[in-house]
């Protein structure tokens, strides 16, 4: 456990944080910034989850906005 306490995602699902993010910036904004087709056409929770747990290159990108977004609030 020790090693995760620097870890911004440590115990956040895939899910929570695309949902704040979505929150945060809705669905238009997100498709701009990453530019995948399940934010741009008929965006859902789930269709985006399943992409990203099958294309970890566009998880990353998830996950790189998500720390650049709430790491230091």
């Amino acid at each position: 456990m020790e090693e995760q306490k620097n870890n911004p995602l440590h115990g956040k699902t895939l899910e929570r944080i695309l949902v704040q993010l979505v929150d945060y910036y809705g669905w238009d904004e997100l498709g701009y910034k990453i530019n995948v087709n399940s934010f741009n056409i008929n965006p859902s929770i789930n269709s985006s989850l399943k992409f990203l747990r099958k294309t970890p290159w566009a998880r990353q990108k998830v996950e790189d906005l998500y720390i650049r977004t709430f790491a230091n609030k």
